[in-house]
């Protein structure tokens, strides 16, 4: 499985970006897909989550309510909406997939995301 992420940018505080992550080998709909973000200095955090179908989401609390990921399994795509962007979301974001369990098993490359303030 290849990830490919795109979408980042330099954006001023409180606009909003939209990451994709399109997937290519395997079967995109059964694979849960994860989105992480890794600040300078920092460990690679979690930040959202989708089960196959959409069955079950899950959001970091530091982005409850300004995040929204979604799927698109005709398009091997996942996204992540993120509105109200604030100086502290700076960071690489990272897509996952999970084929099994709670862990990841592939990674994609990464997409810078800077907010100035």
């Amino acid at each position: 499985v290849q990830l490919q992420a795109s979408g980042g940018g330099l954006v001023q505080a409180g606009v909003s970006l939209r990451l994709s992550c399109t997937a290519s080998g395997g079967t995109f709909s059964t694979y849960r897909m994860g989105w992480f973000s890794q600040a300078p200095g920092k460990e690679r955090e979690f930040v959202a989550a989708i089960r196959r179908s959409g069955t079950s989401i899950w959001y970091a609390d530091s982005v409850k309510g300004r995040f929204t990921i979604s799927r698109d399994d005709a398009k091997n795509t996942v996204y992540l909406q993120m509105n109200s962007l604030k100086s502290e979301d700076t960071a690489v974001y990272y897509c996952a997939v999970g084929l099994d369990g709670m862990g990841y098993d592939y990674w994609g490359q990464g997409t810078q995301v800077t907010v100035s303030s």
